[in-house]
């Protein structure tokens, strides 16, 4: 097999040396050597030794022209904003469907060949384009929850063969801890509850995790889901485990599983929901007044808004694993609202009430609002904590705009 143009250089270069300071027999010897090896003929590798010995001069390369300007750098900022900063794979597939909203609403200036370009980054630009502004927020924190034994014969483990998750409906449902870090009773609770087959996200805020202010919650996010509820999964504790929770789903027909006990995989759908909203949204400070609660409410309503309407959402499709390696394939990123209407399960009426509320967001200036809210109550939650006690800050948070209608505290 004959050798390559890069592998013949290689040799030659290595050779030239020892022909410059070889005596005539040694270079009539090398040049044999070369020929042999190269299949050159004397001549040509004879001048061939003289070139690679010459200093050449290298010119740069010119760069590839640039595609995209700052102008739609810019633009494709915006985008990420207003979708609460997500992943490249994720913003993707909604470029197209939120910058004709965003335009549509006079949120974004551009023109159509701007527009074009933005709408056609891949996924791999989009993240290199973002990750200077993307280093500019981390948000780190600690979060808990005891686990409850009240009524556990009762209520049974959760298995897949006893949920459908492929309607619309089967639900899980967890509290997050506004404790700020410092145990105790007297801080707010979120409750997230999470339709692990469309993504669907709702989230109320609650002064304490008492069985009667839990149920009041969650009964208000059942009226509010655009389906019905058949099935709700939660883990151990004492705010789910309980008679008043068993009555509820009993009276309504509705399949009350839970989670084994310190596995918090069983309830991965509703775990990465604590951390993608409510973490990112109210960060890891304390909330214990009522006026914080009354904002967090607000902020959640309107936050429910581009959770479900906007923000896109990937799902596993398979895993597999190859020794060391996991290889994990997902579905091309959606949001919850366009996974409801297309499901075959959804009726007409549902599918045009939802059609006209997406229809009147405007995305930006929802973010707008949270942001004011955020800024509410960040400074509620910090004016009050003493100095070297606060926890950090949620930057990420802070470029987020989105807000909620308040619900009735219990």
């Amino acid at each position: 097999m004959g050798l390559t143009l890069a592998q013949r250089r290689a040799i030659t270069e290595t050779a030239a040396t020892r022909y410059q300071l070889a005596g005539k027999r040694a270079k009539s010897r090398i040049l044999d050597e070369l020929c042999a090896n190269t299949g050159w003929h004397r001549t040509h590798a004879r001048k061939a030794l003289k070139a690679a010995l010459q200093p050449r001069v290298v010119t740069a390369r010119s760069g590839r022209p640039v595609k995209y300007d700052d102008d739609v750098s810019a633009a494709l900022t915006v985008c990420w904003s207003v979708l609460g900063m997500p992943a490249g794979k994720r913003l993707a597939p909604m470029l197209s469907e939120l910058v004709a909203v965003l335009r549509h609403f006079g949120e974004l200036d551009i023109d159509e060949d701007t527009a074009a370009l933005l709408v056609s980054m891949s996924a791999a630009t989009i993240d290199r384009r973002l990750a200077g502004e993307r280093a500019k927020y981390r948000l780190r924190g600690r979060v808990g929850t005891k686990p409850g034994s009240l009524l556990k014969s009762q209520i049974p483990v959760r298995t897949w063969a006893e949920w459908d998750d492929a309607q619309p409906g089967f639900v899980e449902i967890d509290l997050v801890w506004h404790d700020g870090g410092i145990r105790g009773g007297g801080h707010a609770f979120t409750l997230t509850v999470t339709d692990i087959a469309t993504g669907w996200t709702e989230n109320r805020s609650v002064p304490d995790k008492s069985a009667k202010c839990v149920l009041s919650a969650l009964n208000d996010i059942a009226c509010k889901m655009p389906f019905p509820i058949p099935g709700v999964d939660s883990d151990n504790g004492s705010e789910f485990i309980n008679d008043h929770l068993l009555d509820w789903c009993q009276g309504r027909q509705i399949t009350f599983t839970r989670a084994r006990p310190g596995n918090k995989n069983d309830g991965c759908h509703v775990e990465q929901k604590n951390w993608s909203v409510v973490r990112t949204v109210a960060g890891y400070h304390r909330y214990d007044t009522a006026a914080e609660l009354l904002l967090l409410n607000e902020i959640w309503q309107l936050q429910s808004k581009l959770t479900n309407y906007f923000y896109p959402q990937q799902k596993l499709l398979s895993k597999t694993r190859h020794g060391a390696k996991v290889s994990k394939k997902h579905d091309q990123a959606t949001t919850p609202f366009h996974r409801t209407v297309d499901h075959p399960t959804m009726n007409v009426e549902r599918i045009v009430a939802l059609t006209r509320t997406y229809s009147l967001i405007n995305p930006a200036a929802i973010q707008r609002q949270i942001q004011a809210l955020i800024s509410q109550l960040f400074t509620l939650a910090t004016s009050k904590a003493a100095p070297g006690t606060q926890p950090p800050t949620n930057k990420r948070a802070r470029l987020r705009e989105a807000t909620n209608t308040p619900t009735r505290a219990c």
